[in-house]
C-alpha cells in the first residue's frame, strides 16, 4: 500500500514515519506544500493523509482540492485540531473520506494505521461493487442479445399447437438475489412452406459472451440457408456443421454446439430429425399416456464444430394423432441440487417423462409450465445450473 502524507509539523512527521512505515506500506511524507503537490501529481497513491491546517489553515483547503483532482477516487484522511470545526466542515463538504482529531498527547497517531487500512478497504469494496454492477450490466446486455433470436410468436399449423420457452441459468446465493446468467441456448420454430414446420433447439458450450456469440453465429447460418432445398435434415445439419467448423468464434477454446433440427411433415404427420449431440426427442401418446424417447445413442451424432466431415443421419418418426412431442436442451434434465450428485439427483429423462404424463390432461402451455416447475423443483432452491430451451408440440385429435 502506498501512502502520501502532507504534514504541518516536522517533529510529528518523523513520528508518523516510524509508526506508519511497516511491512507492505510505502510511505512518503512532505512538510512542504509544493513538494506534497508534486508527489500527488507525479505518483499513484492508495491513500492520502494530510493535516487539515497544512501548510496553514488559509491554504489547506486549496491544497486538498488539488490533491483530490490529482488523485481522483483515492481516499483522503484529514487530521484536525480541536477548534478547527469550520475548516473541517469545508473539507468534508468537498469529499474528505474520513477524519480524526489530533489530541494534545499525540495518542491519535496510533489510530492512524487502522484508519488508513479501513480507508483502503472501503475503496476496494466500493470498486468491487462498481465492478459487480458493471458486470451485471454486461451480462444483461449479452442476455438480451441472446434472447433477441428467440421467437416471440410460434406458428400454429392446422391440427397442431406449438409452445416454446427459454429459461436462463440462475445461481442462487443464500441471503442474496439470484444471479441470472447469460449463456448460449435457443430454440426456433418456423414454417418452411405450407407443408413443413421446422423445430429446433441449440446449446452452445459454456456461458457468457462466447456462448452467446456462438449460438448467434449458428442462428445466422441457419437463417441464411433455411430456404435452400436439402434432401433431408442430415444434409442441412451437415452444412451448418461445416460452416461452424470454420468459425473462429465457435472454435475458440474448443467450443462446440449441440443441435436438434427437425422437420414436421404436416401432410403425412412425420417427424424427420437429426441430432448433433442433443438429447433425443420424447413422444407422449395422450391416448395411452405412454412416453418414450424416439432414439438412442446411435442416433445421437457428434456436436457441431468438432469434425467438419462427420456424417449425420436423419431419423423419421411418426407423430400419432393426439400426441405430444418434446425437444429440449440438456439444462432441462440435468437440473439438480447445488449440493447433490448430478448422476443420481438430477431431474433426468425419467423426471421429464413423469411430468409430461402428469400433465397430459392440461392445456399445452400449462404442461410446459409444469415441466419447468418440476425441473426447477429438482434443484431444491439452488437455481438452474444451465440454460434450458424447450419446444413442445401437440398433434390434436380431429
Amino acid at each position: 500500500m502506498r501512502v502520501l502524507v502532507g504534514w504541518d509539523d516536522e517533529i510529528e512527521a518523523e513520528t508518523l514515519n516510524l509508526i506508519l512505515d511497516v511491512d507492505e506500506v510505502e510511505i512518503e511524507i512532505a512538510t512542504d506544500a509544493a513538494e506534497f503537490l508534486r508527489l500527488a501529481t507525479e505518483k499513484k497513491w492508495d491513500v492520502v493523509l494530510m493535516a487539515t491546517n497544512f501548510p496553514n489553515e488559509e491554504e489547506s483547503l486549496d491544497v486538498f482540492l488539488q490533491v483530490q483532482e490529482a488523485q481522483a477516487n483515492i481516499p483522503t484522511i484529514g487530521v484536525w485540531k480541536q477548534g478547527e470545526f469550520t475548516n473541517l466542515a469545508k473539507f468534508i463538504s468537498n469529499g474528505l473520506h474520513s477524519h480524526l482529531m489530533r489530541d494534545a498527547e499525540g495518542d491519535y497517531i496510533f489510530l492512524l494505521p487502522s484508519m488508513i487500512e479501513a480507508a483502503q478497504a472501503a475503496v476496494i469494496a466500493q470498486r468491487s461493487r462498481m465492478l459487480a454492477e458493471r458486470l451485471t450490466e454486461e451480462v444483461d446486455s449479452v442476455r438480451r442479445l441472446q434472447e433477441s433470436v428467440i421467437p416471440k410468436d410460434l406458428p400454429a399449423p392446422v391440427g397442431y399447437e406449438v409452445v416454446g420457452r427459454y429459461e436462463p441459468s440462475q445461481i442462487r446465493v443464500s441471503g442474496a438475489n439470484p444471479v441470472i446468467m447469460a449463456g448460449g441456448d435457443y430454440y426456433d420454430a418456423f414454417n418452411l412452406n405450407d407443408t413443413e414446420l421446422i423445430l429446433l433447439v441449440g446449446d452452445a458450450s459454456g456461458h457468457g459472451v462466447k456462448a452467446c456469440m456462438s449460438i448467434m453465429t449458428m442462428h445466422t447460418f441457419i437463417r441464411m440457408i433455411r430456404d435452400q432445398r436439402y434432401p433431408n435434415t442430415a444434409d442441412f445439419v451437415s452444412q451448418v456443421n461445416r460452416q461452424l467448423c470454420t468459425s473462429d468464434i465457435v472454435q475458440d477454446e474448443g467450443g462446440f454446439i449441440t443441435l436438434l433440427y427437425s422437420t414436421v411433415d404436416l401432410a403425412n404427420h412425420k417427424l424427420k430429425w437429426t441430432a448433433a449431440g442433443a438429447p433425443m426427442p420424447i413422444l407422449l401418446n395422450l391416448e395411452t399416456n405412454e412416453c418414450h424417447e424416439l432414439g438412442g445413442e446411435e442416433e445421437g451424432g457428434l456436436p457441431l464444430a468438432i469434425d467438419e466431415d462427420w456424417e449425420y443421419e436423419e431419423v423419421v418418426s411418426d407423430i400419432p394423432e393426439n400426441s405430444r412431442l418434446l425437444i429440449f436442451t440438456d439444462g432441462l434434465d440435468e437440473a439438480f441440487p447445488a449440493d447433490g450428485d448430478m448422476e443420481h439427483d438430477q431431474f433426468g429423462i425419467k423426471g421429464i417423462m413423469k411430468s409430461l404424463q402428469e400433465s397430459s390432461k392440461l392445456p399445452l402451455a400449462d404442461a410446459l409450465q409444469k415441466l419447468f416447475d418440476d425441473s426447477n423443483a429438482a434443484t431444491a432452491g439452488s437455481g438452474r445450473h444451465d440454460d434450458t430451451s424447450v419446444v413442445l408440440l401437440e398433434r390434436r385429435k380431429l
